[in-house]
């Protein structure tokens, strides 16, 4: 099946929504049982931990933590917002930095001023957004990004995502004062696909389009270890309590060049395993055998397959044994842990 194609549906019972590319399962988001990145809490400070510089926060969903915490004293009020998905039996991981995302804008509070998606270049196109954007945030005190999908977007829908955004950012602001208290919700797989998924994609919505689009056969491989690359070559991702395993096999090919190979796939392949997976936190890469010169090649094909990525990562770098580190956000839950 060529082209893009978004379905929504649902699988054991939990929303779930997949990004299909040419036949191939491109991104999938499935509702978990943990709060959504996104939802804000008006939570009350608890305890500090020495050392670390963060604080435990009481919510209505249980603790959270929150780091930099300068100022913040034991029992005061304050909002804050889920970050992305604690580890089993952990806090909430949560900031007092809040951002509220739509298809077509971001307001921040927190960062005042009007900015636009670099990668609209088109100087026109730019000054028309400005323009839409100063028609609806006259007066407003908190800050707007205008994400890349406003590019060639109808002017009344981009307004109308604008205005939606600023109004929720002054209603939760102006809602500091009382007890703990859920303020809003995450967006939910279908919603978040809306937000996030903006170029153009047939959209089927039926229920049992997942299994007439191939999506289940394409999880069945996305919940095995093994992950297969171009050439022959393939990947074993293993999550263990501490970190994420990948060992990078050459399979069949016995040239001199084989090591290089697999590694520069596995560079290009791995951002979309581990984010079809869910998976974050420590990875480590347990490369195939290559010469140290090409190093620097494989480093340069992880970092451009990252940029596209939608989870920050970094690169942490290479060890002793020769094994590469990456430091990933937990911005999803654990396919794994779901899908039974």
């Amino acid at each position: 099946m060529k082209g893009r194609s978004i379905i929504l549906d649902h699988i054991q019972g939990r929303e779930a929504a997949a990004l299909m590319v040419n036949g191939k399962l491109e991104d999938f988001f499935i509702d978990g049982d943990a709060p959504l990145p996104g939802t804000v809490y008006r939570a009350r400070a608890d305890r500090p931990v020495k050392g670390q510089g963060g604080m435990f926060l009481s919510t209505p969903d249980g603790p959270a933590f929150l780091r930099q915490v300068k100022g913040l004293a034991p029992g005061q009020m304050l909002l804050v917002q889920v970050t992305g998905y604690a580890e089993p039996g952990k806090a909430i991981p949560v900031t007092q930095k809040l951002l509220f995302k739509s298809r077509y804008a971001i307001a921040t509070p927190d960062a005042p001023g009007l900015n636009i998606s670099r990668s609209i270049r088109d100087e026109e196109e730019r000054d028309r957004l400005l323009e839409i954007a100063h028609g609806v945030l006259e007066g407003a005190s908190h800050g707007m990004i205008l994400r890349s999908a406003c590019a060639g977007a109808d002017a009344d829908e981009v307004a109308e995502d604008i205005e939606a955004m600023a109004d929720l950012a002054a209603q939760i602001l102006a809602d500091a004062e009382g007890d703990t208290e859920v303020l809003t919700e995450g967006d939910g797989p279908h919603l978040r696909a809306w937000r996030e998924w903006s170029a153009p994609a047939d959209i089927y919505r039926e229920a049992g389009d997942f299994e007439h689009h191939g999506v289940l056969d394409a999880l069945e491989t996305t919940r095995s270890i093994r992950e297969p690359l171009p050439g022959g070559a393939y990947l074993f991702i293993e999550s263990t309590r501490a970190l994420v395993a990948v060992d990078v096999n050459t399979g069949n090919d016995t040239s001199l060049a084989a090591g290089t190979k697999a590694n520069i796939a596995c560079a290009k392949h791995l951002p979309r395993a581990l984010r079809l997976r869910g998976l974050g936190g420590q990875i480590v890469i347990d490369v195939a055998p290559m010469p140290k010169k090409d190093r620097s090649t494989f480093e340069s094909a992880l970092r451009g397959a990252l940029r596209a990525d939608s989870e920050d990562t970094i690169l942490v770098g290479w060890t002793n044994l020769g094994n590469f580190e990456l430091q990933r956000k937990r911005g999803r839950t654990v396919l794994a842990d779901l899908l039974t």
